[in-house]
């Protein structure tokens, strides 16, 4: 068996198209569909259905695709290791992040890997949210989340690098808007813009919790997951949102932040990983976050 072999299998498995899994690989079809017969043959089993329409995983297929993808983890985990015989960091790290929530803590860490370790390549996947990104973590598919506390029990690992009250999102022309602050039970009448209930937002959890300890439950207008599109639709006056106070200074020019009076409600920010992840890298970039993204005091 040849590694050329398994990546001809994981590029049709992941196209499940032939003639795109060839430009993909920079082949003709016919000698990639000759080296997916070839695999097949050493295995004993068919690993793909064929027709002239579609192509598909048999269960063969399908059992064998992730055994293939560990291949190429290891071999990227060996790579790594030779390289880091040189003194030299060198791979992959994958960050999930949910967009404006972050974008006091992104931008500090990515910039300072890139200058501190150039040879190092950050895949970036945005609008996820704190139960997706630790199923992610859990499941391979990513390195490092950036998630809000707390998290369910997991063997997912976090470390806080941020706490920040909640504030309320208004449109300029809210009866309210020009307030130094305000008393969250004021906002009871109106209509409340959130992220979805099912998409596992520890923001979202959080000023549900705010509105119940004011006094009311909150009438929701609109579920989207883009924390900066709630902003925007806050300043098309579609409704009102709690938010974490790091957003202030990235406000629509249509919509104020305004902080809310009494006992405050804190996001907590977290960075999390895996502790088992054997990845070198990953440790660099782990060991840069916290100078830059220090736990803070208290």
């Amino acid at each position: 068996m040849e590694i050329r072999w398994l990546e001809a299998f994981v590029a049709v498995a992941e196209e499940l198209h032939f003639g795109r899994a060839a430009a993909r690989l920079r082949l003709a079809q016919s000698p990639l569909s000759q080296t997916i017969r070839k695999l097949e043959k050493e295995l004993g089993t068919t690993l793909f259905d064929r027709s002239t329409r579609s192509v598909a995983l048999t269960p063969a297929g399908q059992a064998f695709l992730p055994h293939a993808h560990r291949v190429f983890e290891e071999l990227e985990l060996a790579r790594q290791a030779t390289r880091a015989t040189d003194g030299i960091v060198y791979g992959t790290v994958s960050i999930g992040f949910s967009g404006a929530l972050n974008h006091l803590t992104l931008p500090p860490l990515t910039r300072a890997v890139r200058q501190r370790y150039p040879d190092v390549t950050l895949s970036l996947t945005g609008r996820v949210m704190t139960r997706d990104g630790v199923e992610a973590l859990e499941q391979g598919g990513l390195d490092i989340a950036f998630v809000g506390l707390p998290i369910d029990p997991s063997p997912v690992r976090t470390r806080m690098i941020g706490r920040e009250p909640l504030g309320a999102a208004l449109p300029i022309d809210h009866p309210l808007a020009n307030e130094r602050e305000i008393d969250l039970a004021d906002l009871a009448d109106d209509g409340f813009i959130t992220t979805p209930a099912e998409a596992g937002s520890a923001l979202q959890e959080l000023a549900m919790q705010a509105c119940v300890k004011a006094g009311f439950r909150p009438r929701i207008v609109q579920e989207i997951t883009d924390p900066y599109m709630i902003l925007t639709l806050v300043s098309a006056g579609v409704g009102v949102a709690l938010m974490s106070s790091g957003v202030a200074g990235i406000m629509p020019s249509a919509a104020v932040f305004v902080p809310l009076r009494g006992e405050q409600t804190y996001m907590e920010h977290a960075l999390a990983w895996r502790e088992d992840n054997p990845s070198s890298v990953l440790r660099a970039v782990l060991e840069v976050a916290e100078e830059v993204l220090p736990t803070p005091a208290g």
